[in-house]
């Protein structure tokens, strides 16, 4: 590993052997998900097998550019973090409006144009609301991602949504062995094995999965060599006032999503995020959206998926992810790699996806430790933003009556949490609080009245209601 005292570990350079390794657990860890938006709105919108293998082709070939574009950078493009890059789910619904009622994919990649030039342009203006994201807002929008994962692991333990053995035993004794392996060489195994837990766990999971037939390699047989995504495939982008409107929305859901993500990160790995660098992470958000729309994909944003991964390895190098991003180039590239890759069963990444997603949210509740609770409303705070972040994950039909561009933000509950906290500590934090005890702007830290010890007030409340139980 090339390393200086003077090289931060997020741009030190492993082993190529260690490249490969990490990189490859990134690319089955957001795999899943990569490939899911192309199904679900090619299949919404009734393509044939051809048209949808060419949309998940064209993805994965556009994740891999979006992810070397954020991780290496140029210019004021990226953030330089390890970050994976992904089709965001906040865009299927109006995809799928669009493409079924108001003009086909040229519409819809007309629209993911416009957003993607969008977001270039407001991308500074998002860098300078970085001080509204103290670890109060920081801690609790981690550990909303880290939960509303969870429920994408729980699925793909059973077996993968509208898989016709869905939830039997055979799944998930196959993700819970999967779990078992990971956790056994974390907690058993050398150092170096131990930081590809994950991958080694998908390998021995695929590995017994094969003689019990739980895997399906019928579609590599079927898959081309070389396949190339070329401008336009589909017709030239229309632009349409009704689709653009509903695709900015999407924007702003995205970036607010995007912005999470990146802080998280930047906490996992040491390297705190400056609002130049989510400026610059945000624009090459934007520059991957607009390269969505030409070869024939979606917008594009940071994954959470693997944010769990960076914090569980330790592996803090945005090589790894550049890595990673190759590995998706040449997927895209290669459709016959694809279909392997798509082969591992879906409780194979469950097992794994439930240590990796749990760190998400183990990692919220370690930035929220340093966060001063006493004598305010910061428990408020979070308690209802993880409330408000939670609600579409476990009742998805609840925003099902509001316009589309309401479900569009509250229907992901990274984003309706996000905004949540957001708001609630700008009423309780930043806003004059006349008489009432409150904390100074910007910070999570209660001023101590002289005289008086912080936790004062708290203790005397708290006491009696303890000894009264």
């Amino acid at each position: 590993m090339t390393t200086t005292a003077d090289v931060h570990p997020v741009d030190e350079i492993p082993p190529v052997r260690q490249l490969a390794a990490f990189g490859l657990q990134h690319v089955l860890a957001m795999y899943a998900g990569a490939v899911a938006v192309p199904l679900i709105v090619g299949g919404a919108m009734k393509l044939s097998p051809a048209d949808l293998a060419y949309l998940i082709t064209a993805d994965l070939l556009v994740c891999g550019i979006a992810t070397l574009i954020q991780c290496v950078g140029f210019w004021r493009f990226g953030v330089r973090l390890p970050i994976m890059q992904g089709c965001t789910f906040a865009a299927v619904s109006p995809m799928v409006l669009i493409g079924t009622t108001g003009g086909g994919l040229p519409a819809i990649y007309g629209s993911v144009i416009v957003a993607g030039l969008a977001i270039m342009l407001l991308a500074p203006v998002f860098g300078t609301l970085l001080r509204f994201f103290p670890p109060l807002v920081t801690g609790t929008v981690i550990l909303i991602i880290g939960l509303s994962l969870l429920p994408v692991a729980g699925n793909w333990t059973a077996g993968g949504v509208g898989a016709k053995d869905f939830g039997a035993p055979k799944n998930l004794a196959l993700a819970a062995f999967v779990l078992v392996v990971v956790l056994a060489v974390q907690r058993f195994g050398p150092a170096l094995l131990g930081r590809i837990a994950v991958l080694t766990g998908i390998a021995v999971g695929l590995a017994v999965a094969v003689p019990f037939h739980l895997t399906d390699f019928s579609g590599v047989g079927d898959a081309d060599w070389v396949g190339i995504s070329t401008p336009f495939h589909f017709g030239a982008p229309r632009f349409k006032a009704s689709a653009i409107v509903a695709m900015l929305v999407v924007a702003l859901v995205a970036m607010t999503e995007t912005t999470g993500d990146l802080i998280a990160v930047g906490e996992l790995t040491g390297r705190t995020v400056e609002p130049r660098s989510l400026s610059d992470g945000l624009r090459a958000d934007g520059l991957s959206t607009v390269l969505g729309g030409v070869f024939n994909t979606f917008p594009y944003t940071a994954y959470a998926q693997n944010v769990g991964l960076v914090g569980m390895t330790r592996m803090r190098s945005r090589w790894v992810v550049a890595a990673a991003g190759g590995m998706l180039v040449l997927l895209g590239l290669l459709p016959k790699l694809g279909a392997v890759v798509a082969a591992i069963p879906a409780p194979v990444l469950g097992g794994a996806g439930l240590v990796m997603f749990g760190t998400v949210a183990a990692s919220g509740l370690r930035t929220l430790a340093r966060v001063d609770f006493r004598g305010n409303n910061n428990l408020t705070v979070v308690a209802v933003s993880v409330a408000i972040g939670m609600l579409p994950v476990g009742v998805p039909t609840v925003y099902e009556k509001f316009p589309d561009w309401f479900q569009t933000v509250m229907n992901s509950g990274i984003s309706a949490g996000c905004v949540s906290a957001i708001t609630l500590n700008l009423l309780f934090n930043h806003l004059p609080a006349g008489n009432r005890l409150s904390t100074k702007a910007g910070s999570d830290v209660l001023p101590e009245p002289a005289g008086l010890p912080v936790g004062g007030r708290e203790e005397a409340v708290e006491q009696p209601r303890e000894e009264s139980l």
